[in-house]
């Protein structure tokens, strides 16, 4: 489901510039949002991608050098704000044991000194021994 022009609109003017400081123009940041969102939501490999959505590498490369760069976080950050004004922003959290689930290691077992990896060994002095 790609995304609406609505949608696009508001996402547009968050994202960086096209022109990268080397080389040639991206391909279009719309294209590529819609092969990441195409991606989460399928579960679908990256190499599987669709071919309209282009090249799964490009798609791939810039979801991880946004996520460096901290483009995701100020586009998440600004959409949340500007939900949050428009009173258009419900939270519903629900979590319990069945869905969170402590490690076994974690169920209230106490810490114990490490223990050496082998006994160390001495030499006898009984000659009846060799």
């Amino acid at each position: 489901m790609p995304l609406t022009d609505a949608q696009w609109a508001c996402i547009e003017p968050l994202l960086p510039d096209r022109t990268p400081k080397r080389g040639g123009r991206w391909r279009d940041h719309r294209q590529v949002i819609d092969a990441i969102v195409f991606k989460y939501r399928t579960g679908t490999p990256w190499m599987d991608l669709p071919e309209h959505f282009g090249s799964w590498k490009g798609a791939h490369n810039r979801l991880r050098m946004w996520a460096a760069d901290g483009t995701w976080e100020k586009v998440f950050t600004a959409l949340l704000a500007q939900a949050d004004a428009e009173e258009n922003l419900d939270w519903v959290v629900a979590v319990d044991s069945t869905i969170v689930r402590a490690h076994q290691h974690t169920a209230g077992t106490y810490k114990r000194e490490p223990q050496p990896a082998s006994r160390t060994t001495t030499l006898s002095d009984d000659p009846a021994a060799d």
